[in-house]
């Protein structure tokens, strides 16, 4: 506990964790002020991001890069689980398939390119494992695959109903559970040798302990749910007061605030040369968004949701899925980076972010 305190004395933007407990009595003082708690809600999850990154980067030094980065984005994909059933249960299935296509663009371009920039600017070329990287990459094009052939059958075929593509998306969804859960049997246990770190990280501070690593990684994960709560019910009214459409708001704001925990460890990692440990949280997130959090609300619609809810995507959200995960296969296919080949990311993400500003499309 002593470390935890130190960390918090000596580190400034650990200090905005006084909007935590201001963000709770917010909401419950003052419920209906949508703008403030919106306002409140993201500064109170940028430290709690900040910790997560730290506990994380204490973990991921005792057991690997490979688990440290999955870890990280399972931890953190749990706060887009929990925006995304909260609107799952409102039936806000528009906001739903926004904040998961818009979490899979942010992981893949702006989590990676970012980490390609800020480590590029401090190493002049930095390395990471291009095995690890291509299997993410694969498993994101089975995504796209999987989340193109319910809008292509119904764009294609109009006597395809709701019923079959109802039907289609509970199979999809189950194929691609599946198909995680071997990736991470592969990937953790039969051929864990191939996911070895590339390259050598900086020696910085020494990790916190593993017990003290793993309860700040529970309670703060639990407290940044708890916030991303406040913020789901908040971000609608408050795009209005800020002039914000839905479409950017559930593509690029929500997507965004929902992986702030995953950008802190991501970010830090490739600042210390750890860009692995960079790569595995961006694509790994992504991938687990796209496998495994998007087919499970599917299942779940049918249990918490006033109707089921398919795979049918905006076609436009397919098309830019597929882009990003065409770029990140592109960019990872040397195992190798510099500070330009963030920045190529990086405006493949502004491109789509300022066109869902300016003409905000129509989403299914």
């Amino acid at each position: 506990m002593n470390l935890l305190l130190k960390e918090i004395r000596h580190n400034p933007l650990l200090w905005l964790l006084v909007f935590v407990p201001a963000v709770f009595a917010g909401q419950a003082l003052k419920p209906e002020a949508h703008t403030l708690l919106f306002v409140l809600s993201v500064l109170a999850i940028v430290p709690l991001a900040a910790l997560l990154s730290h506990a994380t980067e204490s973990v991921a030094a005792k057991t690997g890069d490979a688990v440290g980065g999955l870890l990280n984005a399972t931890l953190g994909n749990l706060t887009e689980l929990v925006i995304a059933l909260t609107a799952l249960h409102a039936g806000q299935y528009m906001l739903v398939k926004a904040s998961i296509a818009g979490a899979i663009v942010t992981n893949t371009l702006f989590m990676l390119g970012g980490s390609f920039l800020l480590g590029g600017l401090k190493y002049h070329v930095q390395e990471f494992n291009r095995g690890s990287a291509r299997m993410q990459a694969g498993l994101l094009f089975l995504a796209t695959v999987a989340l193109l052939i319910p809008s292509a059958v119904s764009q294609v075929d109009s006597v395809a109903g709701a019923a079959f593509i109802e039907e289609l998306s509970v199979g999809l969804a189950v194929l691609l559970i599946v198909a995680y859960g071997m990736s991470m049997l592969f990937s953790l246990k039969t051929h864990r040798e191939l996911f070895a770190s590339a390259g050598a990280g900086e020696a910085g501070e020494a990790p916190w302990p593993m017990g003290l690593a793993l309860a700040t990684l529970g309670g703060v994960t639990v407290l940044v749910a708890l916030v991303s709560e406040v913020f789901v019910e908040s971000v609608q009214e408050a795009a209005v007061a800020f002039g914000m459409t839905p479409a950017f708001v559930g593509f690029i704001v929500v997507a965004l605030v929902g992986a702030a925990a995953e950008m802190a460890s991501a970010f830090s990692g490739a600042r210390k040369n750890r860009l692995n440990l960079s790569v595995s949280i961006a694509l790994g997130s992504a991938s687990q968004i796209a496998l495994f959090v998007a087919p499970v609300l599917v299942l779940l619609s049918y249990v918490i949701g006033p109707t089921p809810m398919s795979l049918q995507f905006w076609p436009g959200a397919v098309v830019m899925i597929l882009i990003a995960t065409m770029t990140a296969t592109l960019v990872t296919n040397s195992g190798r980076s510099a500070w330009f080949v963030g920045v190529l990311i990086l405006m493949v993400y502004l491109i789509f972010a300022m066109t869902l500003y300016l003409l905000p499309p129509r989403l299914q």
